[in-house]
């Protein structure tokens, strides 16, 4: 059975809806909700074929400062023989619906829902949606920080089924992370997890640190600490938080509370930003 990933349809409201929603853009976090990723904020990539994006992050001062996060729909028979304009740029590939046909370094892989994807800095690769539906795939890109003396990271294909998910210490496995990499791997510059949190699970106290977030949530609801405000967030709702923006958060249920996870990592602190 397949995950039940939350995927965006587009489509336009009518006239008749309220216009209150949710959507928050302060200057420690934002939230953009499932409601406002329509037809009409979509965008069109270079060299990609029937396909349409929704940017949900992208560099910007007083937003996302180290990532851009798309959601990518490729109807059947499209994809790009060029997808990545930027040589210095990883990236990490999630499916959340349909299958992708990924072509990396000549071997081809064939993605469907929990596939996961990294692709380091100057990958040749190419994707194409060979099948009959659609196909919709979380892009995240980041431009990696290669450190003199220390191996850029090596591409690697596989997905969250096939991966165990770590339960935080002292919460009976109720809240879990799924890595796809070490930790401690410090040819990693970015982590793109996975985080579960049952029914009632919590994050006991408000994490304040140094990685910014990118949280797009995959499955259930709950109520999210961020800042100074208690926001309810759901499958299909996406947050970023800015790095120290204090967080936490309660999984109400009824069922378990999902999401896509971003941090930057493993990387000295850059003293002379404005160069």
């Amino acid at each position: 059975m397949d995950e039940p990933y939350f995927i965006p349809r587009g489509g336009h409201p009518p006239q008749t809806d309220l216009l209150t929603g949710r959507a928050v853009f302060t200057e420690a976090y934002a939230v953009i909700p499932k409601g406002v990723m329509r037809d009409i904020v979509t965008s069109a990539l270079p060299f990609w074929d029937k396909t349409r994006v929704w940017v949900i992050a992208r560099p910007l001062s007083g937003f996302a400062e180290t990532f851009s996060q798309y959601i990518m729909e490729v109807a059947p028979g499209g994809g790009s023989d060029k997808p990545e304009p930027d040589t210095e740029a990883e990236g990490v590939l999630f499916v959340v619906g349909g299958e992708i046909t990924l072509t990396l370094a000549g071997v081809e892989h064939r993605l469907r829902h929990g596939g996961y994807a990294f692709l380091p800095p100057a990958s040749q690769w190419t994707l194409r949606n060979a099948g009959t539906g659609p196909a919709t795939f979380h892009w995240i890109r980041k431009a990696y920080q290669a450190v003199p003396g220390i191996p850029t990271p090596d591409a690697f294909v596989t997905n969250e089924a096939d991966v165990p998910a770590v339960a935080m210490p002292d919460t009976d496995g109720r809240w879990a992370t799924t890595r796809f990499v070490d930790p401690l791997d410090v040819r990693h510059d970015m982590h793109v997890n996975i985080v579960t949190f049952q029914p009632g699970a919590v994050i006991p106290f408000l994490e304040t640190h140094v990685m910014e977030h990118g949280l797009y949530v995959l499955e259930g609801k709950a109520v999210y600490k961020l800042n100074r405000d208690w926001v309810e967030v759901e499958a299909g709702d996406f947050m970023w938080l800015r790095a120290f923006c204090p967080q936490a958060c309660y999984a109400g249920g009824p069922g378990r509370f999902r999401y896509l996870l971003y941090k930057d990592a493993n990387r000295h602190m850059a003293l002379r930003p404005f160069r």
